[in-house]
């Protein structure tokens, strides 16, 4: 593809991701050439770009004779991700305490600042967190586990914080719960982590993940199956 047509998908993936995540294109919404090239102006090959990227960050599903639709919220899907995160994601922030430099230390220091100072929720939307903290709170936790040397744990345990971005865009309540304290967890992720103490922060990641799955479950439409529950 031309340079000028990579330009062209990659502003559609960003809108298209946009949309999904601001809650503009429901789950489950099939999402058809068409009606994609007259919202965003744009081509189908553009189209098939952005949307075949979206598959692979988890927001989009494609089924064989029915295209591509946005990925739905089940209760099966998210105790399976849940289970993977809480096994994979506090082995690679384990290995990140354990091996990380001066560097990676500072750069989750600073990632931690600009997430302790983005506003939380904007004065025209009090029902989900502005695209500046969401995206501010995925940049601290990358920093957070970016200390791992070992590649493939590192690039899965991102690929599974990305699809789970999904559930926290649904989650109305996610940040306002009365008996959490999220800017607290947060700081004492980050100073496990500076003290270096990798079992603390592992388990406290792992507690940060569980109390989230379970607020996240309510927003999934289907009955949950009592066979595949969130492993704590």
């Amino acid at each position: 593809m031309t340079g000028t047509g990579s330009t062209r998908a990659e502003g559609v993936y960003q809108r298209l991701r946009h949309d999904i995540l601001g809650g503009r294109l429901v789950p489950g919404e099939r999402l058809k050439f068409p009606d994609l090239c007259r919202r965003y102006e744009t081509s189908v090959g553009a189209a098939r770009e952005a949307l075949t990227r979206l598959v692979a960050d988890g927001f989009v599903r494609t089924q064989s004779n029915l295209g591509f639709s946005v990925m739905p919220l089940s209760h099966e899907d998210l105790a399976e991700l849940t289970y993977a995160r809480l096994e994979i994601e506090s082995l690679v922030l384990r290995l990140s305490v354990r091996d990380g430099d001066m560097a990676w230390e500072a750069a989750a220091v600073a990632a931690h600042h600009l997430l302790k100072r983005t506003p939380f929720l904007a004065q025209d939307d009090a029902t989900h967190p502005t695209n500046a903290w969401s995206a501010a709170h995925a940049a601290f936790h990358r920093a957070l586990l970016a200390g791992c040397r070992n590649h493939r744990l590192l690039a899965t345990a991102t690929g599974l914080r990305q699809e789970a971005e999904l559930y926290l865009q649904w989650s109305v309540s996610f940040g306002r719960e009365p008996d959490r304290d999220l800017t607290g967890e947060h700081q004492a992720l980050l100073d496990a982590a500076v003290a270096r103490d990798a079992d603390r922060a592992a388990e406290l990641l792992r507690d940060h993940l569980a109390h989230t799955a379970q607020l996240l479950i309510s927003v999934a439409t289907d009955e949950p199956n009592p066979a595949q529950p969130a492993r704590p």
